[in-house]
């Protein structure tokens, strides 16, 4: 009776062991978990990109006031017969 008892306790403490340092154990399972919400923040944030993205694409097709604001913002464009005064804030220093 002793040595099945002991067989059962071997046992049990084996089944114990690969549960919580096993190849698919408690370990396995949280690292995972951390890596699948990792995961999800990055997709979360490349569909924020995305539909940004083809807010853009749909204002450039539907007009051309898409493409001469972007031509003034980021190329500093300016129509015939315009002024372009830039106003510079006061440094704060001084």
């Amino acid at each position: 009776m002793r040595l099945f008892q002991l067989a059962l306790f071997c046992l049990c403490v084996y089944i114990q062991y690969k549960l919580w340092f096993g190849h698919n154990g408690l370990q396995d399972y949280r690292r995972l978990t951390e890596t699948v919400n990792k995961h999800q923040e990055m997709n979360a944030e490349l569909l924020k990109r995305n539909k940004l993205l083809k807010a853009d694409i749909e204002d450039l097709k539907l007009g051309l006031e898409g493409v001469e604001e972007r031509a003034r913002h980021e190329l500093g464009m300016i129509k015939p017969n315009e002024t372009f005064i830039r106003v510079l804030p006061k440094k704060q220093n001084e």
